[in-house]
This record gives C-alpha cells, structure tokens and sequence, in this order.
C-alpha cells in the first residue's frame, strides 16, 4: 500500500473507533476536509520514518503540526476556529483518545 492508502486506513479505523464512542463527528475519508487527509497522511510518514514510536510520540508529532498551522486547544473541535480538544500533552489527555495513537500506530505498522 502507499502512504495516502495506509492514512485512508488509519482514518477510517480512526472514525470507527470514534464511532463506538458515540462520536460521529469523523467524516468519510473521502469526505474528509483537505488539512484533515493532510494530517493523517502526515502521521503515516512519521511512523514510516520512526517505526518504533510511542503513543506519546506520535501525538507530539501531531501536536507539533497542528501548532504549526495555527491551532490551540478549545473543548470542541472546530475547524473554522482551530480549535482541537486534544491540543493538549499526552499525559493529559483521557484514556479514550490516548488509545487513537495506539490504534494509528498499529494500522502504520501493519500496513507500511
């Protein structure tokens, strides 16, 4: 597979997941805004660059490239506002969403 087939992957397990939360929030893939793909097929290349990161790597990574584009931390996530409830350190984000970098991580791993 290559890296945008690997992120359409993660993406849509990403969404499932969610979705068994009872967060419907995720859209399709292919539905997806264009910073959204963007960031999923960012996360695939850091995991394909640095296969044996951690959880808490990987969500630095993602961190660091939300704080590149401009986001910050709000309690809902909102595009238009940059605004993401996880914009926050790994140790303090809940269980739940700490899972999304293990389930990520092991689709990359998988699939790469």
């Amino acid at each position: 597979m290559n890296i945008e087939e690997v992120a359409r992957v993660a993406h849509e397990v990403n969404r499932a997941y969610c979705i068994s939360l009872g967060d419907d929030s995720q859209p399709a893939w292919e539905d997806a805004p264009e910073w959204q793909r963007k960031s999923a097929i960012g996360g695939v290349i850091f995991h394909k660059e640095h296969p044996g990161a951690l959880p808490p790597e990987s969500h630095e990574n993602w961190l660091a490239e939300k704080r590149n584009n401009g986001w910050k931390y709000g309690p809902i996530k909102d595009e238009k506002k940059r605004e993401h409830p996880c914009f926050m350190a790994y140790e303090r984000l809940p269980q739940e969403h700490k899972a999304k970098n293990y389930i990520f991580a092991a689709v990359c791993r998988t699939l790469l």
